[in-house]
């Protein structure tokens, strides 16, 4: 089921003597939507003094910004006037009872709106004030949304600090008023369980504001709504410029950085961004980050040392066209120049250093589980046979010597 953006304030005034007469006024206010959540608000309307209630059954379509009415005498001339409450307000001079205020006003409803209706040159008017209704404290606080990566929108809010515990919003949005109005489909929730954000997705920026409505329900009391008209592109955070390169010659005394703009959903011109650049020598840190700010994708970097070491990024804003004023993402740093080359001589120390620890650990391994015979045995040497044949005769002989036995006599005395 579809909603559709119907907003009718009807008001009827029945008149007690010549004073204020709110008791007799008939309100209702019809504002149809994808799931027909209504939006409660009060009207309360006074009169000049007169004898009579010429001006009755005031009606506001929201959505055709048309003010309409009915007068019991055909005056030739009225006056409409819309204000809010920070005191913007549009005045036009209508033949008939019917006042059409452009469509461009974008005023919020959830701040209260004031009407009036006079007749030139008399004392007849109206004067009626839209409030909304229910719980004080109850709406949503802190809204806000941020457009990035292109076509992605992001919004969130608090909940309000008097809102019971059960409350549960919702929100909607209108990119324009010639399109629905479409619900958030992915929420992001609290602790509770509660909507706090949402994300859209495949958002187009267009020209006109867009208009968002947080709602709320709760079974305690009656939930105050949230609106406000946005200028999509105001919340916009550009992507980084794209293609960022620098090209230096050994020749020239500067090096000439180009780039692309950053891609947006609804701007393609290069001349509706200036661009910021930081440039950091690389050599020397605490030196302060030179910034340029060009209007064009092209740039000569004039003190350009061959000597040193630079990073290099850009950033990017919009400038006279619908694009964000406020600075958008730096792009990924990129390196230029020669500098001192320190990596050679880093990448020789690690080297020895390495040789070094290697052949170290190898020495330690040798000398616990090996030993120098398991690894350079002796070289065997040919046989001697002369020194071997004299070696086994005096062996033999040594061997083969007779043993020699001796006898004992014992002699034995008698005395």
């Amino acid at each position: 089921m579809r909603r559709v953006f119907q907003e009718k304030v009807s008001l009827s005034l029945f008149r007690e003597g010549n004073m204020f007469d709110t008791l007799g006024l008939i309100c209702m206010i019809w504002w149809y939507m994808m799931l027909f959540h209504p939006l409660h608000a009060d009207i309360q309307c006074m009169e000049s003094d007169t004898q009579e209630s010429l001006i009755t059954n005031v009606n506001m379509d929201w959505r055709k910004m048309e003010l309409s009415w009915e007068s019991s005498r055909n005056f030739s001339e009225y006056t409409c006037t819309i204000m809010d409450r920070d005191v913007e307000y549009t005045d036009i001079e209508v033949d008939s009872p019917l006042c059409s205020f452009p469509v461009e006003i974008h005023m919020p409803l959830h701040k209260g709106v004031f009407f009036i209706i006079e007749v030139p040159n008399t004392n007849i008017s109206k004067h009626c004030t839209f409030l909304p209704g229910g719980m004080n404290g109850s709406a949503i606080e802190n809204f806000s949304c941020v457009i990035y990566n292109i076509f992605l929108m992001n919004c969130t809010w608090q909940a309000g600090r008097e809102a019971p515990a059960d409350t549960q919003y919702f929100l909607y949005w209108q990119k324009s008023r010639d399109e629905e109005e479409m619900e958030c489909e992915l929420y992001i929730k609290d602790e509770n369980c509660r909507n706090v954000g949402c994300i859209f997705q495949n958002v187009s920026i267009g020209t006109e504001k867009a208009y968002f409505l947080v709602n709320g329900s709760s079974k305690d009391s009656l939930i105050q709504f949230y609106d406000e008209y946005i200028d999509l592109y105001k919340i916009e955070i550009l992507t980084a410029p794209l293609n960022v390169t620098a090209h230096c010659t050994k020749d020239s005394a500067g090096c000439i950085i180009t780039w692309r703009p950053p891609l947006t959903s609804h701007v393609e011109e290069a001349k509706c961004f200036q661009y910021e650049i930081s440039i950091q020598n690389k050599d020397e840190p605490k030196e302060e980050k030179k910034l340029h700010r060009v209007r064009n994708d092209r740039y000569e970097f004039q003190n350009y040392n061959k000597k040193k070491r630079y990073t290099l990024k850009i950033r990017a804003r919009g400038k006279h066209c619908l694009v964000s004023s406020n600075w958008g993402e730096w792009s990924e740093p990129i390196e230029f120049g020669q500098g001192n080359d320190y990596f050679i001589f880093v990448i020789l120390f690690l080297i020895a250093l390495g040789t070094i620890s290697i052949t170290l650990l190898l020495h330690c391994l040798f000398k616990r589980y090996c030993s120098f015979k398991n690894i350079f045995p002796p070289i065997p040497q040919p046989r001697d046979k002369f020194n071997a044949l004299t070696d086994a005769v005096i062996q033999t002989e040594y061997v083969n010597l007779p043993t020699k036995s001796h006898t004992e006599e014992i002699t034995t005395l008698e005395g």
